[in-house]
């Protein structure tokens, strides 16, 4: 029988970093229904004690041990929170005592490195791309030298989505072109898109799903209709396969997912900010 189990990630920062571990280790528990909720900035005693408590009163109410998944680096922080009764998931444990062997050195427990602005060009890099991604979406820019990459999809399938997180984690020039009804009529590249073959990476999505995500934008408009999404869906995977570009379903696949695919295919290699 299913429970319910609240979760917690807990930072001094901003928390992507405990959300993001939290997250994909929850996934991995299907018996148990579980409710989150991020804290961030937790960089104070007067703070660490205020969500200690909000924490202990959350697991009075459903009756159960909360867990929190913590990215804190300062130990005091930690221990203050424990004090919620709480189980206590450091993400930097496992790893600090094998690290510090290794360097034959101590840690230095400062808060805000990870997400701080370290590197300058590292971070204008990001911003940048984001530019870029933002005034090439769907096809508004058709200027595509500066382009690290162009996803090419029918409307609705993932594509900005898609092109702003390379932008923000990557720092990749991602454009994205939408493949039109007039474009569908062809079975060959847009001429625009002809000269950065290279560049292009194609993305499709089941036409049930679609005719969904589009109901909810424009509803019960022939853009929305099953049959219409059923004939671009059909008619873009056959571009692609005409022109041999590489492709990707979005139907069950996280963004996260999809930019790590799109990636490594194009074989574009940047770490993750």
């Amino acid at each position: 029988m299913s429970t319910t189990r609240p979760v917690f990630y807990v930072s001094d920062g901003t928390g992507i970093t405990a959300e993001t571990i939290g997250h994909s280790l929850l996934t991995q528990f299907t018996d148990t229904r579980f409710v989150t909720d991020r804290i961030p900035f937790v960089d104070s005693p007067e703070r660490a004690r205020e969500v200690a408590e909000r924490i202990r009163r959350v697991g009075e109410i459903h009756g159960v041990r909360p867990i929190v998944v913590s990215s804190c680096v300062d130990p005091t922080m930690t221990l203050l929170i424990a004090a919620s009764g709480a189980l206590m998931l450091d993400v930097f444990a496992p790893f600090i005592e094998p690290m510090e062997r290794e360097l034959e050195q101590q840690r230095q427990s400062r808060v805000g490195q990870a997400h701080g602005l370290v590197d300058f060009e590292t971070y204008h890099r990001r911003i940048n791309a984001m530019n870029f991604a933002l005034t090439h979406d769907d096809g508004m820019a058709i200027n595509y030298d500066e382009a690290d990459l162009i996803l090419v999809a029918v409307s609705r399938a993932g594509k900005t989505p898609t092109c702003v997180y390379l932008a923000l984690h990557h720092g990749v020039r991602a454009a994205n072109y939408p493949l039109t009804e007039e474009d569908l009529e062809h079975d060959r590249l847009p001429a625009r898109l002809r000269a950065h073959r290279a560049k292009l990476f194609g993305l499709t999505i089941d036409p049930v799903r679609l005719q969904q995500i589009r109901q909810e934008r424009r509803p019960n408009s022939r853009y929305a209709l099953l049959e219409t999404c059923k004939r671009e869906v059909t008619a873009a995977e056959a571009l692609f396969r005409a022109e041999r570009l590489p492709v990707l379903s979005t139907t069950h696949t996280s963004i996260e997912e999809i930019a790590s695919k799109v990636l490594t295919t194009l074989g574009i290699h940047r770490e993750m900010f």
